[in-house]
């Protein structure tokens, strides 16, 4: 009997121990967030800096560049060029969209004028590059320039594990982590594992996404091929396996019962 009963307590240590907090789901929080009381209504409680997000464009990235201008059709160069161009086609959204990857030496080609250098200039950098360009071969020229294959992924403990592709370059990784369908109970939102290509370098990094501080965090925004890894909680193997171990110690304690009762 006192075998049954041992066995019982610790199924219930069992699930106890895999019991989650609301300390350890809560995004971004702040000391007394938990507590019971509430923050002055219409207030802005508090405020932070955020870091000067200027992504910078790298080897490999795909960029598409448009042109609009006064100049008739049959003079107009870049419109040439545009429909006989079938390189570097990347699908966005369903749309298939003409752009071309940066090449190793951090160029694209510019019709007439040859590669311009784009590697290490921010995409409003790349266009007004372009633009001065287009002012001396076309009348009344506009120039549209889009990072096209902007995307991260995002492994462990999310409800849609994968990668992301952003209609946008500025995407906070809270805002990744929503499009990756939020993290599960289960993940340990204060050692989540990013990854981040800089030039030749892999760099790794830890953040916690519980300390609302993160907003100032450098790592707050996401940048182009991030990955993002995050880990599961201690409690994830009991709480996955809990019922499938609690039916095997029942179904032991029920034999011992038995044999404990016939044994008398």
């Amino acid at each position: 009997m006192r075998k049954a009963h041992l066995l019982i307590f610790l199924a219930a240590l069992l699930a106890l121990s895999s019991c989650v907090t609301n300390k350890k789901i809560l995004y971004l929080q702040k000391e007394g967030d938990l507590k019971k009381k509430k923050n002055p209504p219409d207030t802005a409680t508090r405020d932070y800096d955020l870091v000067d997000f200027k992504y910078k464009v790298q080897t490999n990235d795909i960029i598409s560049v448009r042109y609009q201008s006064l100049t008739q059709k049959e003079f107009d160069f870049t419109q040439q060029n545009t429909q006989q161009n079938s390189g570097g086609n990347t699908i966005v959204g369903g749309a298939l969209l003409l752009g071309d990857v940066v090449d190793e030496n951090g160029e694209i080609p510019v019709p007439v004028v040859g590669r311009v250098k784009v590697a290490g200039l921010t995409i409003f950098q790349i266009q007004d590059t372009i633009q001065q360009i287009a002012n001396h071969y076309l009348e009344g020229p506009v120039v549209r320039v889009r990072l096209l294959n902007y995307r991260s992924t995002i492994l462990g403990e999310v409800n849609k594990e994968g990668a992301i592709t952003y209609n946008n370059n500025r995407v906070s990784l809270m805002e990744a982590i929503g499009l990756a369908g939020g993290l599960t109970d289960l993940a340990d939102r204060s050692n989540v594992k990013l990854i981040r290509q800089t030039g030749s370098k892999t760099e790794v990094h830890y953040v916690n996404l519980l300390q609302e501080d993160f907003i100032s965090s450098p790592y707050y925004y996401v940048y182009q091929n991030d990955l993002i890894i995050v880990p599961p909680l201690k409690q994830r193997p009991f709480r996955k396996y809990f019922f499938q171990n609690l039916t095997i110690l029942l179904s032991v304690a029920t034999v011992l019962l038995i044999i404990n009762t016939y044994s008398k």
